[in-house]
């Protein structure tokens, strides 16, 4: 591995070489693959790391990093998460350490996020976004959130697509199976700094808090500290990068990057992090866990360090009123592992019904599972509806109703052709488990966000899920308008004395 100046902040490259062999280093390609008509031709990024940094086999990709995540004690950020920092090396080496970053997102969700990381294998000006297609990794492909992308090119010329920046490139593409295990349904916007000076981390820093205004948006910093150091001396410098992360100082941490008193080859990514979620209101900094790879493999001769870290708005007063980043529906209990093994349960029903295997057991499913709701099963192709069909009678065990509404989504949408084989490795899955229907005479009742709606008039009905409003940025009189026209009946309909209107709530996930 070769150290690399960029401007005047040091950056390294970012795992222990035992990792990558010569051969993958010469082989690993940019690879795309056209989507089909219906995706409006996107150029999916395709996995650099598959099989090498992380398992290949999403059964495997799964259950190693719900295993870290099992690890990792349950905590709560004191207010409102804006900003996580994450290791970017091997899973075997900083899995574990980034796991207490991606804890905190199984209590909280957002619409998108914006991962920043530095470029291990381009030399370029200003920061390149990746706005072809999403990316894909064993568990899915991850869609882009195009419209923040957009503002961003437009908000700042420097930002901008450069497919160097993104051939190779694993300080990005490592951080996505996190995210997909403990928030699934997530758009991306994926920013690789050629340059981390102080003015690149400012300007950057300034367009992401601009464009993101008061949206639902996490942003992560995907960071490594020094490397190759002995045991000790690693240590001493990975604590002042430490200290300063958690003085929340970014403007220390370049100067100290720039004296050469500490290493990280993502301080760029972290410095512009901490500065966009302080524009954006956040006031605290927390370092979670700090490590190095000598605790993993017990050689210390020489070693990489890793950090995972939160940042979070505070109000004065102590808890801040938006203690959570907003939410769409509300937590029903379930925990991450029984989320991920309804997900599995989608999945393996539609793979079996495709390749003509056994279907999934369901005999052991736990207790929660076997509880009587109703549930939607949502599929997306490259950020597009694929299929959505839903149970409302809470009359069946929750388990079995994600199973059949799994394949009714793939096979009986009438919107769309049946799922073919060739199409699942690029869907995913949202499951949205549902609360009891109830009849409001009030349109105040009506929570953006909280509720779903459902519309009866004249023998027509229609109804739409807490998340379509919340995914448009809709306002109540919108949705209730939409609701309408969902049922059939004119966009006022709400308005009739007639027509019977019901809210719901869903756990998304």
């Amino acid at each position: 591995m070769q150290r690399h100046e960029v401007s005047r902040v040091r950056f390294f490259c970012t795992v222990p070489t035992l990792l990558v062999t010569v051969t993958w280093l010469w082989t690993a390609a940019y690879s795309f693959a056209a989507a089909d008509a219906d995706s409006l031709a996107e150029k999916i990024r395709e996995s650099v790391l598959a099989g090498s940094w992380y398992p290949a086999s999403p059964e495997e990709l799964r259950k190693t990093i719900e295993g870290f995540l099992g690890r990792v004690p349950s905590t709560d950020t004191p207010g409102r998460l804006a900003a996580i920092i994450s290791p970017h090396a091997g899973y075997a080496y900083s899995g574990q350490v980034a796991a207490y970053a991606y804890k905190l997102l199984e209590k909280q969700r957002f619409a998108s996020v914006i991962v920043i990381a530095p470029s291990h294998h381009a030399r370029f000006s200003g920061v390149s976004v990746y706005d072809r297609g999403g990316f894909r990794t064993p568990l899915g492909v991850v869609p882009l959130d195009h419209d923040l992308i957009t503002a961003l090119e437009k908000r700042d010329k420097r930002i901008r697509f450069l497919p160097e920046a993104h051939a190779r490139e694993h300080a990005l593409e490592v951080q996505l199976p996190f995210l997909q295990v403990v928030m699934p349904g997530f758009k991306l916007v994926p920013l690789v700094m050629g340059e981390q000076d102080f003015e690149t981390c400012r300007w950057l820093a300034e367009a992401i808090a601009d464009c993101i205004k008061n949206a639902s948006v996490l942003v992560v910093a995907s960071s490594d500290l020094s490397h190759f150091h002995p045991y000790e001396e690693a240590r001493r410098l990975d604590q002042m990068v430490v200290d300063k992360v958690a003085a929340f100082d970014p403007e220390g941490l370049i100067r100290d990057l720039n004296s050469g008193k500490c290493e990280a080859c993502g301080g760029g990514p972290m410095a512009a992090t901490m500065m966009a979620a302080r524009r954006m209101g956040a006031n605290k900094s927390r370092v979670l866990h700090a490590a190095n790879s000598g605790d993993v493999t017990g050689d210390r001769t020489r070693v990489v360090g890793y950090m995972a870290a939160a940042i979070w708005t505070e109000s004065p007063g102590g808890m801040d009123a938006r203690s959570q980043a907003p939410k769409v529906g509300v937590d029903l209990g379930l925990s991450a592992d029984e989320k991920a093994l309804l997900h599995r349960i989608a999945r393996e029903s539609i793979e079996a019904r495709l390749l003509n295997r056994k279907a999934p057991t369901l005999d052991e499913l736990p207790a929660s599972l076997r509880e009587n709701r109703g549930a939607f099963v949502t599929l997306n192709k490259h950020g597009q509806l694929r299929g959505c069909i839903g149970r409302l009678a809470p009359d069946r065990p929750i388990g079995e109703v994600v199973s059949e509404m799994a394949l009714a989504a793939a096979f009986q949408d009438p919107r769309f052709r049946p799922l073919s084989a060739g199409e699942l490795k690029d869907i995913e899955i949202e499951i949205s488990v549902l609360t009891p229907f109830k009849r409001i005479a009030g349109i105040d009742e009506i929570q953006v966000g909280k509720h779903g709606i459902m519309m009866k008039n004249a023998g027509s009905s229609g109804l739409l899920l807490p998340q379509v409003a919340t995914d448009h940025g809709w306002d109540r009189n919108t949705f209730l308008e939409q609701t309408c026209q969902k049922a059939g009946l004119p966009k006022d309909a709400w308005k009739d004395k007639k027509t019977e209107i019901y809210i719901f709530s869903a756990d998304v996930f």
